[in-house]
């Protein structure tokens, strides 16, 4: 009865609160002036302050990417242009949308949960009830939205840090001139492959923003609750934008 109650009963119920909080939250969808001037806040603190860190992130695993794939192809019969070939897809299917909703589920999804979860224990949601607001309308549904919204546009920057941090450490080495890496990238360019980048980074920022806003608003416990809160927001982010990554890969690749 254990093993059915926690690998069963537990995580059907856990699904079914998720999505009665989500149906809840999104029945206020057309009450845009509830809701709009956080949605604006929160897509500056999701975004604009998420970039310096994201473009970091990027230009690195671009960098390392390029450094061992030329590593890796040390035949004289493989052209140089094959690196840019390499790096650029992996870049721009996987590394640019996973590095950055890593990095988002530990900034963003800690930060969500830890606002929404001292609210809870702080009764600040039941005084938001009280006063008639609708507080899945009004704490919610802003987050999910801009990260949304943000999360494409961090993809693209992170895809195209990571592009040129790639070609530029190539240069810098030795190991490929500019023109050579881009003559890889067009050579072997897919035009769905951005396509499905910000496919996956849409599924990405409502999985992170999501997954953060159920723990934060389901937190028990006073400040010991909003640090274990925080940390299973992390944590679920990452593990589900795995499962979400791997999905997505068999269904539309």
């Amino acid at each position: 009865m254990l093993l059915f109650r926690y690998l069963i009963y537990e995580p059907l119920e856990l699904l079914g609160r998720y999505g009665q909080l989500l149906f809840s939250a999104f029945l206020t969808l057309g009450d845009v002036r509830s809701y709009w001037k956080n949605m604006i806040h929160q897509m500056v603190s999701i975004g604009v302050d998420s970039l310096p860190i994201i473009a970091l992130a990027a230009g690195f695993s671009g960098m390392v990417t390029t450094v061992q794939t030329a590593y890796q192809l040390t035949s004289p019969l493989i052209p140089k242009y094959i690196i840019g070939g390499i790096v650029v897809p992996t870049m721009i299917l996987e590394l640019a949308a996973v590095v950055t909703g890593f990095i988002l589920a530990g900034r963003v999804g800690a930060r969500i949960a830890a606002e929404i979860g001292t609210m809870r224990v702080t009764e600040q949601i039941d005084a938001l009830e009280s006063m008639g607001l609708n507080s899945t309308g009004y704490l919610i549904v802003p987050r999910i939205l801009a990260g949304i919204l943000m999360f494409p546009c961090l993809y693209l920057v992170a895809a195209f840090v990571g592009i040129g941090g790639g070609a530029g450490v190539g240069h810098l080495m030795g190991v490929i001139s500019v023109s050579e890496f881009m003559e890889g990238a067009r050579l072997f360019f897919n035009p769905f492959d951005p396509v499905f980048g910000v496919i996956k980074s849409v599924v990405f920022g409502f999985t992170i923003t999501s997954i953060s806003c159920f723990v934060g608003y389901r937190t028990v416990g006073g400040a010991e609750g909003v640090g274990r809160s925080t940390t299973q927001a992390a944590v679920y982010s990452c593990v589900f934008l795995l499962v979400a990554d791997l999905v997505l890969a068999i269904t539309l690749l």
